[in-house]
């Protein structure tokens, strides 16, 4: 897999073109998520939380928290108390403030974070989640062995990502969305055009479907699945550690 990154002519690393590409677009992504995705991510958020409540989830981990839309989902539908990192530090200031408006602190913190390095003992949380967030991940197989280190034994992780529809016309449309509509907004609302140009990228080149699926098993996942949403626009991939 190619790494892909937000800006091409600089020589820093992926992680920290990814880090510098969310703190500068950080006050603009909650409006633009939802804008751009026609309000779906909400729904995509709330299967996924779905599956988190048929399991005896006490403590997640919810890597690549963001604005911590997906921690504060979670904290509304579950009874856990919720870990969430990111290694952007403005997005991390925006969902403090959002669960402080929620009165939320006592069940949800947010740290800085590195999800290829966690700073968490093994054994830790029942759940592992990441929303919209691995194929940001610079080495794809750290991140996934580093959630499997920190899950207990019968623990779940359960990755939201956006995947590509195979089925004529959805895979027309949505290519042609991603790749001319959503930079083109992405641009005039955010400023930012190399990480709208960023997205579509970092989505086709993700190994989605079975190819995720057997990187999952890789990092020692066992049970892994792919349940495809709205017509293979995103998926929620699930694995225990047995």
């Amino acid at each position: 897999m190619n790494i892909v990154k937000p800006y091409k002519d600089q020589a820093s690393g992926k992680k920290e073109q990814i880090a510098e590409m969310f703190d500068s677009i950080a006050n603009r992504y909650d409006f633009l998520n939802h804008f751009l995705s026609f309000g779906i991510d909400k729904y995509w958020r709330q299967k996924a939380i779905s599956i988190l409540k048929q399991h005896d989830v006490s403590t997640i981990l919810d890597i690549a928290t963001g604005t911590a839309d997906f921690a504060i989902e979670a904290a509304h539908r579950t009874n856990a108390s919720i870990e969430g990192i990111d290694i952007s530090e403005k997005m991390i200031s925006i969902g403090y403030e959002k669960i402080q408006k929620k009165k939320l602190q006592a069940r949800i913190s947010l740290h800085l974070g590195d999800a290829e390095s966690l700073s968490f003992s093994e054994d830790n949380f029942n759940a592992v989640t990441v929303a919209f967030g691995v194929r940001n991940f610079e080495n794809l197989h750290s991140g996934l062995k580093e959630m499997f280190r920190v899950l207990k034994k019968n623990g779940i992780v359960v990755i939201l990502e956006f995947s590509t529809p195979r089925k004529f016309p959805v895979k027309q449309i949505y290519s042609f969305y991603f790749k001319a509509i959503l930079p083109f907004f992405g641009k005039v609302f955010s400023k930012n055009y190399p990480a709208y140009k960023y997205l579509p990228e970092s989505v086709f080149n993700f190994p989605d479907g079975e190819k995720f699926l057997e990187k999952l098993q890789e990092a020692g996942f066992s049970n892994c699945c792919e349940q495809r949403l709205t017509c293979g626009i995103a998926s929620i991939y699930t694995g225990m550690k047995i």
